[in-house]
């Protein structure tokens, strides 16, 4: 006779964004749209979450954490929504961060 079995293999993977501890640069156009992404594919999947100069980011009508904190959406872009954003990727392995210095030219 014949047995067959069938297995899920999950291996976890520690946290990966590079270039750790440093700050990218953007520059978008006033009214336009921005789409900042965390690059993340550990294992487990990370917690993600978005701040703004340091405080946790609120989301609004303009901006929207999508895909479960991967992408970070800001819409009509405004001087006022220029500054520092940073996304914290955190799992059972340990957690890494991104920051990124928006600056918005009208």
């Amino acid at each position: 006779g014949e047995d067959s079995r069938s297995f899920h293999v999950s291996i976890q993977a520690p946290l990966s964004i590079v270039n750790i501890g440093e700050t990218y640069s953007v520059t978008a156009v006033a009214g336009g749209q921005l789409i900042l992404e965390c690059p993340e594919d550990a294992v487990p999947p990370p917690h993600i979450e978005w701040h703004r100069e340091r405080s946790p980011l609120q989301e609004d009508a303009r901006r929207q954490v999508l895909a479960g904190g991967r992408f970070l959406q800001i819409r009509a872009l405004g001087a006022a929504d220029g500054g520092e954003y940073s996304c914290r990727a955190t799992n059972a392995l340990g957690d890494s961060s991104l920051r990124v210095q928006v600056e918005v030219h009208g």
